[in-house]
């Protein structure tokens, strides 16, 4: 073998071995809109530091306003199926259009999945699993009431080459019935690879209360960062629709942002809300 016969035949296994090496889910993206429920089939390590703004509609509580919050949630990989996760913490800010002002620290969220299906030749994910709701936050912006809850999902994502659909389903069980809601929830999301500055998606998230609590005479919920615990939402239908985009900036970082707006039920709580946020894997 002449010299330019080895120089193409370690060209191309170089090649063969980046091939090999890069996946299909090395071009997915994570999930930007409603973090704390759309949880992603992915396993990795990473934390996540986001910010949302939200806007009320005056529809529900008889006064618009806007609602900040500040959090990061972690996601740590104990082998290549299992992962422990994190997914609420925070502090949130709320201010309504009569001068009222609330802030306080959120309830904290934890807990497991585990990658069920891991077929790379058809690149298809399916990843159970649940999280806890420990009531440790504070009253005075609706955390910290009743005895917790569990959720408990099934996340599932399916690509085809630089196109990926990802979807959830899961419900969430209060331990007291009085002071908190059992809802029902789906979400979906469809992105495609653009570039890695420019992953565009499109997203759609919904819940569903499908019980009635004793705490507060409201005729929706609150969606995802709040369980009210209302007394006339059961069998009420939410819905928004999202647009975004994520940016690679490295092999290890990503950026965020996803705009939403509320559908179904124009009265809601969900007015629109903008949501940014950092990926760091490690």
């Amino acid at each position: 073998m002449n010299s330019k016969s080895l120089c193409i035949a370690v060209g191309a296994a170089a090649l063969s071995q980046a091939a090999l090496a890069e996946g299909w889910t090395d071009k997915a993206i994570a999930p930007v809109a409603n973090p704390i429920y759309f949880e992603t089939p992915l396993i990795q390590n990473e934390v996540r530091p986001l910010f949302a703004y939200h806007r009320l509609d005056s529809g529900l509580l008889g006064v618009g306003g806007d609602v900040k919050v500040y959090a990061a949630q972690l996601r740590y990989a104990i082998n290549d199926r299992l992962a422990l996760i994190a997914t609420k913490d925070g502090y949130t800010q709320i201010k309504l259009d009569n001068g009222a002002k609330l802030d306080g620290w959120n309830d904290l969220a934890a807990g497991l999945k585990y990658a069920l299906v891991q077929d790379e030749a058809n690149q298809f994910l399916v990843t159970p699993g649940f999280t806890v709701t420990v009531p440790t936050g504070n009253s005075e912006v609706f955390q910290g009431t009743g005895k917790g809850r569990v959720d408990l999902f099934v996340s599932a994502m399916k690509g085809f080459g630089d196109f990926h659909v990802t979807g959830n389903f899961g419900g969430t069980v209060p331990f007291n019935f009085d002071e908190n809601t059992a809802n029902l929830r789906f979400n979906a999301m469809a992105d495609y690879y653009l570039s890695q500055w420019f992953i565009p998606f499109v997203a759609f998230n919904s819940f569903l209360t499908v019980s009635e609590g004793n705490a507060i005479g409201l005729p929706s919920e609150g969606f995802d960062v709040i369980n009210f615990g209302s007394s006339n939402a059961s069998g009420h239908l939410q819905g928004a629709i999202g647009v975004g985009f994520r940016s690679r900036l490295t092999t290890s970082l990503d950026f965020g942002a996803a705009y939403e707006f509320g559908v179904i039920d124009t009265d809601d709580i969900f007015k629109d809300r903008l949501t940014v946020d950092f990926i760091w894997r490690f």
